[in-house]
This record gives C-alpha cells, sequence and structure tokens, in this order.
C-alpha cells in the first residue's frame, strides 16, 4: 500500500518529510516528490502548492506515477461553522468547490457540470481513523463536516455567512475540494484535514506564527496515529 500525502505549503509538510526515511526525490510540474517510508508505511509526500489547479495536478502525478492506494491532504484553513475556533481540527464529511457557479444554466452553485455528483465524500474508514486519532490529542476539539475549496482567499466576514448559509461548511480553503476532485475521478480514497487559523464568522483569530507550529505538531500526530493503524 502506498499512501500519498499532499500539503500546500512547505510549513504544512516540512515536519513530515523530516521524519520520514526517504528513498527517492523526483521533480514533476515544478513539485518535489518524496517517496519513502514514514511510520512503517510507504507514503510519497508532496508540497503542491496554493490553488486547485496546483492540487489537481499534484493528485494526478501521484496517480499516475506512484500508484497511491490513498491519499491525505493535511493543512490550514479558515474556519466558518459559528462553533470552531482557531486550534480546532475539521475532518471533511465531503468537499465543494464553492466558486464553481453554473447556476446560470440551472445547476446548484459547487455542482460541475455534468458530473454525477454534486459533493465528494471522504473515505469512511479514513475519517473514523482520523477521528480516533484526534480523541488522542488533548487541548483542541475536533469536528467531521463539510469543507469547501475555491481559488479565493475569504477575507470577508460576509461571505464567510454565505458560505455557512449555502453549503453548511464548516471550514473554507483553496485546495481540498480538487484534490477530492481528481482522486473521485481516478477511485482513490481520500480525508481532508485541517488546523483552523483564524474565523471570521466568530471573530477567532490567533497569531500565525504561534499557530504554524500548532498546526504542524497536530498534523505530524494524527498522521503517526492514522499510520501506524492502518
Amino acid at each position: 500500500m502506498v499512501i500519498g500525502i499532499i500539503g500546500a505549503m512547505d510549513e504544512e509538510v516540512k515536519g513530515l518529510i523530516d521524519e520520514m526515511d526517504i528513498e527517492s526525490k523526483k521533480n514533476k510540474a515544478m513539485m518535489e516528490f518524496n517517496k519513502g517510508t514514514l511510520y512503517g508505511k510507504n507514503v510519497v509526500i508532496v508540497r503542491c502548492g496554493i490553488g486547485k489547479v496546483n492540487a489537481a495536478i499534484c493528485t494526478q502525478i501521484l496517480c499516475d506515477d506512484y500508484y497511491v492506494d490513498k491519499v491525505i491532504n493535511v493543512g490550514i484553513a479558515g474556519g466558518i461553522g459559528m462553533e470552531i475556533y482557531p486550534g480546532d481540527i475539521v475532518i471533511g464529511s465531503d468537499l465543494v468547490q464553492h466558486d464553481m457557479d453554473t447556476s446560470a444554466f440551472g445547476d446548484k452553485i459547487g455542482q460541475i457540470p455534468r458530473l454525477d455528483v454534486f459533493d465528494f465524500k471522504c473515505d469512511e474508514k479514513l475519517v473514523k481513523l482520523c477521528k480516533e486519532a484526534c480523541n488522542q490529542l488533548k487541548n483542541h476539539k475536533s469536528f467531521v463536516g463539510r469543507i469547501v475549496s475555491g481559488d479565493q482567499f475569504i477575507g470577508n466576514v460576509e461571505k464567510i455567512k454565505w458560505l455557512n448559509s449555502e453549503f453548511n461548511a464548516l471550514a473554507c480553503e483553496m485546495e481540498g475540494a480538487s484534490i477530492a476532485h481528481a482522486a473521485y475521478l481516478n477511485h482513490v480514497p481520500f480525508v481532508v484535514i485541517r488546523s483552523i487559523s483564524d474565523n471570521a464568522n466568530n471573530g477567532a483569530h490567533i497569531d500565525y506564527e504561534k499557530f504554524k507550529d500548532i498546526a504542524v505538531q497536530n498534523s505530524n500526530n494524527i498522521l503517526r496515529y492514522m499510520l501506524k493503524s492502518m
């Protein structure tokens, strides 16, 4: 079994890469794919870059070149749900691209035209493993729910409220739904895990430099438990 692990930014995967036993490195599409073992499992860890196109290309390379059996996406997100606070973990139940809009043709906002699903559902077994891992961590809460993605940094409170009312989403970011989309098309189980950095909906913020360390630590601990349990 080979597990693909994706983060959008260097700081989201550096700690994991530092811990793994690297067998090979390969550069493709301006991304470095680190193949080796982590906590006894075969993994490929990669920083995909920011945005949906980068994330989708990365996922397709993992499927085509490394034949990954599962994909885990870790990273940072903004909170949407009123109960979500910085440092909390949101595990995706499903993913939707909030900036896909063909409503002029009668589609629901978020629907990929002519695709047979509206949302991309995370693998139930991976979600369960992730939830169990979160239960082992202290000083934070974890939630399972919808995560929405778009090629937009959402800094507007009204837009955050719209994402909440339109999609009933718990968090928003810029990569997860496209990773989910590519994994769905390739029939590869996946899960998206997000550490929350702020929530404009309830006015909660945290210093980014402080949060970055918390997010990396949480991601490492969650993945350590998940990989050992697989």
